[in-house]
């Protein structure tokens, strides 16, 4: 039997509020990062997305907040929380907020990213204990001495690799510099790559080290098919796919902001309640695209592997690939987005015949080989 949270170090009100949010049980991650945070370790921590990190770090964080009451000079943060998009940065800010919520003393936390006005990004900054930020935007905050990193006293990197792949390294080199040298670092990652190791070895001392990543077990949640398409006929078989199978909730990824774009258009002059979100709309239409969709208002949500990690719904029953990923990696975090929390799901994936050397490569790392479906006897008038 799992230990329970009461297990794990937290405090009676911590414990009270996880109860009140129907949490009993930690993932493996949370079970082993929250005593060595707690014990003041610095952590690295492999996992999942999905596989509950944020609390495994914003428990012990809140607890220290509580127990520490720091003092700090005006503007200045004791925790600053990394991550790479304004999606995580919300996600992250609002799992600090109900978990705190029934804490006897009010933390405040804020989450700052690009893309809106800096402007009341600056006016909310005092008196922030806990500051979720992107790279770019933090810095530019730093800059118009909105902030101070000179007394953090607890840094998180969330989705270390992400931030490394979409070239955040001189951002984070340049944050880092700032910051004092005795403080307490986690850094927490979906794969321990070169790039990761690197900053590994430049931020953490003598780390815990905790690898709790996606197992076979895991990924038989998910119930993959594969079907060989042409590529004029991708559209139509995708609006079949999702009509003969009264699909409801169908998260599907493509390639680029312009193809997430017109699948959309398409999806929608078909009858389909469709929406697009990518890097390139506004972070109000991005927030109230994945709102709807996650309320269950939003029949599809047409996206890219840049929000493939920032969106987070527990019981996702459908994912479509339309276009496959460029990496592996990128395929497992898409599928990853069902078959969460122990609830299966579904996960299709269209293939042209030029796309089928890649989609071996794909499945040759992932250790797992689905039979390509034929489509052509499919009669795709109407769709």
């Amino acid at each position: 039997m799992p230990p329970l949270f009461s297990t794990l170090g937290l405090s009676e009100t911590l414990l009270k509020s996880l109860a009140a949010l129907n949490y009993t049980t930690p993932t493996p991650i949370q079970q082993q990062a929250i005593p060595a945070v707690l014990f003041g370790k610095d952590v690295l921590g492999i996992a999942d997305t999905g596989s509950g990190k944020t609390l495994s770090y914003a428990l012990p964080i809140l607890q220290c907040l509580q127990e520490e009451k720091w003092t700090m000079q005006s503007r200045h943060v004791p925790v600053l929380v990394l991550v790479p998009t304004r999606e995580l940065a919300v996600q992250v800010e609002t799992v600090f907020n109900e978990v705190s919520a029934g804490l006897p003393e009010k933390v405040r936390t804020m989450a700052v990213f690009g893309g809106v006005s800096i402007n009341p990004q600056m006016i909310g900054m005092q008196g922030v204990q806990v500051l979720i930020a992107t790279p770019g935007r933090l810095l530019d905050l730093i800059g118009s001495k909105a902030v101070h990193l000179g007394e953090v006293k607890m840094l998180v990197l969330d989705e270390a690799d992400k931030m490394l792949n979409l070239g955040f390294q001189e951002e984070m080199d340049k944050l880092l510099a700032l910051m004092p040298r005795k403080r307490q670092n986690l850094l927490f990652s979906a794969t321990l790559n070169n790039a990761v190791n690197e900053i590994t070895r430049l931020v953490l001392h003598k780390p815990e080290v905790i690898q709790v990543t996606t197992g076979p077990q895991e990924i038989t949640l998910i119930k993959q098919r594969a079907f060989r398409v042409a590529p004029e006929r991708k559209g139509p078989y995708l609006r079949h796919l999702i009509q003969s199978r009264d699909m409801q909730q169908v998260l599907v990824f493509t390639a680029s902001s312009h193809s997430a774009d017109h699948v959309a258009d398409k999806l929608r002059k078909h009858g389909i309640d469709a929406k697009a979100t990518h890097g390139k709309k506004s972070n109000h239409a991005r927030q109230e695209a994945l709102a709807a969709f996650k309320a269950g208002k939003l029949r599809v949500l047409v996206t890219t592997d840049l929000l493939s990690r920032g969106i987070d719904i527990e019981f996702l029953p459908y994912v479509i690939n339309y276009e496959l990923p460029r990496s592996p990696k990128d395929y497992v975090h898409r599928i990853g987005r069902t078959g969460r929390a122990e609830h299966p799901g579904e996960a299709f994936t269209l293939v042209t015949p030029e796309d089928q050397p890649h989609f071996k490569v794909i499945q040759k790392k992932m250790g797992q080989w689905l039979t390509l479906e034929g489509t052509d006897d499919e009669d795709l008038k109407g769709f």
